[in-house]
């Protein structure tokens, strides 16, 4: 491959390590900026992220850093995988030294706190209004350990631009990772983040055990309330029916490596949000976009039950039976509202 094409990766945590391991596959200059010290010497020195991705051998030819200068030198390509709560940060650091042509593609899924924007407006709002010109967002199903391993993924990746969107779905699609553009930047990213809430409802009603009726109505209801939401910002109700609306959904309600349905499941066997996280690295992006979701949802008058209830049960410690009961309490509607 080109040494013109020089790829760093903007977070180490699982999704971007998996990411790095791809690229590394099919480019020869893979960087990786991890916060971590550690992390940083143990991806060099032993090729693995033993913090973040154990047990899964990185190619040689990634190089860690914690250095963002370093990092950001000379970068034909960013990969943003920084965590939404701390992307604003890292972006303000590396935006003097962003090189002038570098394409950007945001694999971050979530909403920010308090300004209420997405990934896409964040990114503008620091980098300027010029940068959503090279930018794309990558979201849809994809558990990190299943990337890394080489596992058949299917992905959507979108931008403004069709021309940029396709560009970059070939840039990043190679063996088993399928990437499908679009143009609905709004849509693709509020479906990779609003199904973190929903998963946390999924995984409380099995912390419920209310069995396999329950949970199917309550993901078709959730995404019926994600596409509202959606619809109502700009986006497509189309893109809700694709990889990074109904596919990325399915994938973190149903599947169990999904953190978010474990928290969920943790809710409804009845502990508070301090109890179901006090032993984990790292929390559930859910908790964080359920705030935002619930926000946005009275910003834009849109119902969202599930949403409102999530919400409740993470804050307000509401519990998840009475929050059931109110779900199946609500008025008898339409099946299409």
């Amino acid at each position: 491959m080109p040494d013109s094409i020089q790829i760093g990766v903007l977070g180490a945590g699982a999704w971007g390590t998996a990411l790095a391991k791809h690229l590394a596959h099919v480019y020869s200059n893979v960087r990786i900026w991890a916060y971590e010290k550690e992390c940083v010497a143990c991806i060099n020195e032993y090729h693995i992220n033993a913090i973040f991705l154990p047990n899964v051998r990185l190619p040689d030819n990634i190089i860690a850093t914690n250095n963002l200068d370093a990092f950001m030198h000379d970068l034909s390509h960013l990969v943003i995988v920084t965590p939404s709560h701390k992307l604003r940060e890292v972006l303000s650091k590396i935006a003097p030294n962003m090189p002038r042509h570098c394409k950007i593609i945001c694999a971050t899924k979530g909403i920010e706190s308090g300004s209420l924007m997405l990934m896409s407006e964040l990114i503008s709002d620091v980098l300027g209004e010029r940068a959503v010109e090279r930018l794309a967002v990558l979201s849809g199903p994809s558990f990190a350990l299943h990337v890394a391993e080489g596992r058949a993924t299917s992905l959507s990746i979108a931008a403004e631009n069709q021309s940029f969107a396709v560009e970059m779905q070939h840039f990043i699609s190679h063996s088993a990772f399928r990437a499908y553009w679009n143009c609905d930047l709004i849509g693709v990213q509020l479906g990779g983040a609003l199904k973190n809430v929903i998963a946390i409802a999924a995984g409380a009603c099995e912390g419920l055990q209310l069995g396999d009726n329950a949970l199917a109505a309550l993901v078709t209801r959730g995404l019926a309330e994600m596409t509202r939401l959606a619809v109502m910002m700009g986006g497509s109700a189309q893109t809700m029916s694709g990889l990074s609306g109904l596919g990325d959904l399915v994938l973190t309600c149903y599947g169990d490596l999904s953190r978010n349905r474990q928290l969920g499941l943790a809710i409804g066997k009845g502990k508070t949000l301090v109890q179901a996280t006090e032993d984990r690295l790292t929390v559930a992006e859910g908790v964080k976009t359920a705030a935002c979701a619930y926000a946005l949802a009275n910003k834009y008058d849109v119902d969202m039950p599930i949403t409102q209830r999530v919400y409740e049960a993470l804050y307000h410690e509401k519990n998840a039976i009475q929050a059931l009961d109110e779900l199946l309490e609500r008025e008898l509607k339409h099946d299409g509202c």
